[in-house]
């Protein structure tokens, strides 16, 4: 069973830092790309990062390019999401997701997902 598990959510204030995981495990994710997404209260799900196991290559929507860094521990099956400089603005469920697909930005070209976790940026 293909499992994805979120941690490290949480509250903070605004031009602070939190550090998301996102466990992997039920399959070999070598050919997939590993993403974050993000929701907030009657917004829609958004596109924030990937990055593709096979080579590292990475992806940021402009609206965190600069803060967001994603990156992956291939023998933990792990994929992190280091979040700087935090806005208010960034207040959302934060989601991982797996997709077969290089190189995409759309939600339902991910066919894994995990639960989310929470987070809260203060002003």
């Amino acid at each position: 069973q293909v499992q994805l598990a979120e941690s490290g959510g949480g509250l903070v204030q605004a031009g602070g830092s939190l550090r998301l995981s996102c466990a992997a495990s039920g399959r070999t994710f070598s050919n997939y790309v590993m993403g974050w997404f993000r929701q907030a209260p009657g917004k829609e799900r958004e596109f924030v990062t990937f990055i593709a196991w096979d080579d590292g290559s990475t992806y940021y929507a402009d609206s965190v390019k600069g803060r967001f860094t994603i990156s992956g521990d291939n023998a933990e099956n792990t994929v992190y999401l280091q979040m700087n400089s935090l806005k208010p603005e960034d207040t959302a469920v934060y989601y991982c997701a797996a997709s077969p697909s290089y190189g995409t930005t759309k939600a339902s070209a991910y066919n894994y997902w995990g639960q989310g976790t929470q987070v809260t940026v203060s002003s």
